[in-house]
């Protein structure tokens, strides 16, 4: 702004405020514009938290509202805590979890690190890589869900040529054993360019003077690899791990539109069965505690996480 304008605005605005302005500090000024962001911040995320953990402690039910609401003490956290329907989804969430992160790793490092070598044509390929993560979940599962399918889905034929199962008799997403894995290939498929994005700003953060100096020392590459590259590229491959684990933990559209939870239990994550309970068995209060539950499960994971990604950053 020109010093013709801030005199403008200066000669514009009324003497009172003008001196209520001049008045208030730096601080008290950021405060002012800091403070509407703030007060919605508390009012979607805060607020909904404090109202459901008070549900934990009832029997509310959402369908019922004129019902009267009793309170239950640690009920809801106790047949919770000891159901082992729920510790059977935790288990089936976590080896989602550790799959994923697995193959999404991975994949994703060994994808950037060929990147990185800025071959001929690397930003086509690099764009070509990425454009699974820009799609949605829905169109994502429904062309997998095509991919699957027993009579004509490609993936079935790939299936029988290398197993020699009829394809017409085989379905990956019907299969018990099977179904778990159906969505880990998709997901890994979805999400691996996301790794493979932080992997490579993580690699071309590197300075080419340090591969110098091991050069001059007569360093192999391969002991380059594991002394440079993999020691300043694991601050971020331990984010990407972050924010994959946390979004996996919450993964529902993709599960949902796969396989709906099925068959049996093998794919019903900890975010279907929540939502099978508020929605479809309306147990609010039961279903606030679960809510609580995964909350804290979440929360103390990723702060020990926290705290060994930023001693890794200060090595």
């Amino acid at each position: 702004m020109t010093d013709t304008a801030m005199g403008r605005v200066a000669e514009a605005t009324p003497p009172g405020v003008a001196r209520r302005i001049r008045g208030l500090s730096d601080r008290a000024i950021a405060w002012i514009f800091v403070a509407p962001t703030i007060f919605l911040l508390l009012a979607v995320n805060i607020f909904p938290l404090i109202w459901t953990i008070r549900l934990s402690f009832t029997n509310f039910r959402a369908n019922r509202p004129n019902a009267e609401v009793e309170s239950v003490g640690l009920r809801n956290y106790q047949r919770i805590l000891t159901d082992a329907d729920v510790w059977a989804t935790m288990q089936a969430t976590a080896h989602f979890l550790f799959w994923t992160l697995f193959f999404q790793v991975l994949l994703g490092f060994a994808l950037a690190w060929l990147i990185n070598r800025k071959f001929r044509h690397s930003d086509l390929w690099t764009t070509i890589i990425v454009l699974p993560m820009m799609l949605s979940p829905a169109v994502v599962g429904n062309f997998w869900t095509f991919l699957y399918q027993p009579q004509i889905g490609l993936f079935n034929y790939a299936v029988e040529f290398l197993t020699g199962v009829p394809a017409t008799s085989f379905s990956m997403i019907g299969e018990v054993s099977l179904a778990p894995w159906a969505i880990v290939i998709v997901d890994t498929w979805m999400w691996t360019p996301f790794v493979m994005l932080i992997c490579l700003a993580g690699l071309r953060s590197i300075p080419e003077s340090i591969y110098e100096a091991a050069e001059c020392d007569r360093a192999s590459p391969w002991r380059q690899f594991w002394t440079i590259t993999v020691p300043m590229v694991l601050p971020f491959l331990m984010l990407a791990v972050l924010f994959r684990g946390i979004e996996n933990f919450k993964m529902f559209d993709l599960v949902v539109q796969l396989t709906g939870g099925g068959p049996g239990n093998t794919t019903t994550l900890t975010s279907i069965d929540l939502k099978r309970e508020a929605f479809e068995k309306w147990r609010t209060g039961y279903s606030s505690a679960y809510a609580i539950v995964l909350f804290v499960t979440v929360f103390g994971l990723a702060s020990i996480y926290v705290k060994a990604l930023n001693k890794v950053k200060e090595r």
